[in-house]
């Protein structure tokens, strides 16, 4: 399915946070060499789960994505290009809401807090469920119609519960389903206004 301007309704729409509002892959390789001294290029996370597709130890990787779960301000996580100007617009005609796979709220609120200022975090609404599956209960619950991941599985799961799931394109979902893309946040934007 092709989305076209205006087809995300502003006070339906749903983030997920990592690799959609967060650059958390610019984190994760510059922590990869700047701690470890291990190089990794965008194009070779053809995976979610970064062991399957990189030649890095799983004890190295889970311990810089929990640094980045835990203080993702203290290790510089920085927004995706335009996701910023994006919320603060989506802001003036809704609150943003998130949900999230991480384990913990606070650090994370506190990063969107910090990036995002007041008041476009005024009013926004924060779900961390700590696992990757059963965004759809707290979509559906939230009143959500249109969501936005990269995880397409978890689009598709979406999918199949009447929610407009659509992928946020990144290296590991290429090829691997067949919903709405959008490639970055001028194609939100795009979407919305």
């Amino acid at each position: 399915m092709n989305l076209h301007k205006k087809d995300i309704p502003l006070d339906s729409l749903g983030f997920d946070i990592d690799c959609v509002v967060a650059d958390t892959m610019e984190a994760f390789i510059r922590l990869a060499h700047e701690e470890h001294g291990i190089t990794v290029v965008p194009e070779q996370i053809t995976r979610f789960n970064v062991e399957e597709c990189l030649d890095m130890e799983t004890a190295i990787a889970d311990g810089i994505f929990h640094k980045l779960m835990v203080d993702p301000i203290g290790y510089g996580m920085k927004m995706l290009p335009g996701a910023r100007r994006v919320l603060h617009k989506i802001q003036h005609h809704a609150p943003l809401t998130f949900i999230t796979a991480r384990p913990e709220e606070a650090p994370i609120a506190d990063w969107l807090r910090h990036e995002l200022g007041q008041p476009a975090t005024a009013d926004m609404q924060i779900i961390a469920m700590g696992d990757h599956d059963g965004k759809g209960e707290h979509v559906k619950s939230l009143g959500i119609s249109h969501f936005i991941d990269d995880r397409h599985e978890t689009c598709e799961h979406l999918d199949t519960r009447d929610i407009t799931a659509i992928v946020y394109d990144q290296p590991w979902n290429h090829g691997r389903h067949q919903l709405s893309v959008v490639r970055n946040w001028q194609d939100i934007h795009d979407c919305c206004f």
